[in-house]
């Protein structure tokens, strides 16, 4: 089997704790000290925290309760979503400076495509260098950033030198450093993914390398020829400036747990609203409506169904999630309640075409 590798000089930058960080460089009480964004009350559940928060397990996404128990001393701060925007306008117009193919992950996040670069430079390592310090100096907070031949190995290895620090890895690189790599750090390979991966022996790229296309397919379904081709450095996903949104949600998070499907409904009449309006901002309709549980011992449920016409009328997101609610008993109380469209009418259909040929150039100026 031949295969094709697409050579572009991608660097992947991630800001360092973003949210924790701005709220210590607007107030520096905070600075060095324990932080933590979101999950102060009893129902919170943390968003962010700082370096000194995580050396103790303090992690985003768990609640506030648990946090505080990890670490005694944690000082929690409520989110400033305007700010963390404002903010990160000012990074991604660094970007800007130095290309126009820039694919932002989250406010946090982006992908720049620098193999052509308005400046001229034919080292995306001494670009990523120069954004970084810019960054520090333009804004005052730190950036870490991943550099190499596409957004896969760029995304894992700008995790590599965290915090403030940068990885490249030149294409001549590229499979020593994934045959290496611990099966929990590549991107898209999830906790429940990797215990699997365990269970069938894969325990390094290596170990994933040396399983055929068939059996990854077999035991991992459409996600085995990604793995199958990740692992051997091909991942030829472009770097899409204007990125098409491919769901649209609301969810709450309730300051009781609910047991009442009465109450329940109510609460989705809210959420039902709040999406209709969303979608109607957006000038989207999507197919596919999903209903997301999240039950008192944080067990998390989704049930979908996909109606033959977009919608975008609360009215009929509501009777469809609705239906979904009903559609089998609760297992517990309530803490949270979602709804999202997907399948919108915004995606377009690609037919999907294999690599069939190899190009690798190892001298290509990183």
């Amino acid at each position: 089997m031949s295969l094709d590798f697409v050579l572009r000089k991608i660097i992947h930058v991630d800001m360092d704790a973003f949210y924790a960080s701005v709220e210590a460089m607007d107030n520096p009480e905070l600075k060095g000290k324990a932080i933590a964004v979101g999950g102060g009350g009893n129902r919170g559940v943390v968003s962010a925290a700082s370096y000194e928060a995580r050396k103790f397990g303090v992690r985003s996404a768990i609640s506030g309760v648990k946090a505080r128990r990890l670490c005694p001393d944690l000082i929690f701060v409520k989110p400033r979503f305007d700010r963390y925007k404002e903010i990160s306008s000012k990074i991604r117009a660094i970007f800007y400076d130095y290309t126009d193919l820039v694919e932002p992950l989250s406010l946090d996040e982006a992908y720049l495509d620098v193999t052509e670069n308005k400046k001229g430079n034919p080292s995306a390592s001494l670009i990523a260098e120069e954004i970084r310090t810019r960054i520090f100096n333009e804004v005052g907070l730190t950036a870490s950033a991943g550099i190499s031949i596409n957004k896969f190995i760029a995304k894992v290895a700008s995790d590599y030198n965290k915090p403030n620090g940068q990885k490249t890895v030149n294409p001549e690189e590229v499979l020593g450093f994934l045959e290496a790599l611990d099966i929990r750090k590549f991107y898209g390979i999830g906790k429940v993914t990797a215990e699997k991966m365990y269970q069938k022996g894969i325990f390094t790229g290596t170990d994933l390398k040396s399983k055929s296309l068939e059996f990854l397919e077999q035991n991992f379904g459409k996600s085995g020829s990604y793995y199958y081709y990740i692992v051997r450095g091909i991942h030829n996903s472009e770097v899409k400036p204007n990125r098409i949104r491919k769901s649209l949600a609301a969810e709450r998070t309730f300051s009781e747990n609910l047991s009442s499907e009465i109450f329940m409904l109510e609460k989705l009449d809210h959420i039902a609203e709040e999406v209709s309006k969303r979608l109607i901002r957006s000038k989207v309709a999507g197919k596919t409506v999903t209903l997301k549980i999240k039950y008192s011992d944080f067990t998390l449920q989704t049930r979908s169904k996909t109606l033959p016409y977009f919608i975008s009328d609360k009215s009929v997101v509501l009777e469809t999630a609705k239906e979904l609610l009903y559609q089998e008993k609760m297992n517990n109380s309530v803490r949270l309640l979602g709804i999202s469209l997907s399948n919108l009418n915004t995606e377009k259909k690609v037919k999907k075409v294999e690599p069939k040929s190899v190009t690798v150039q190892l001298k290509f100026g990183f």
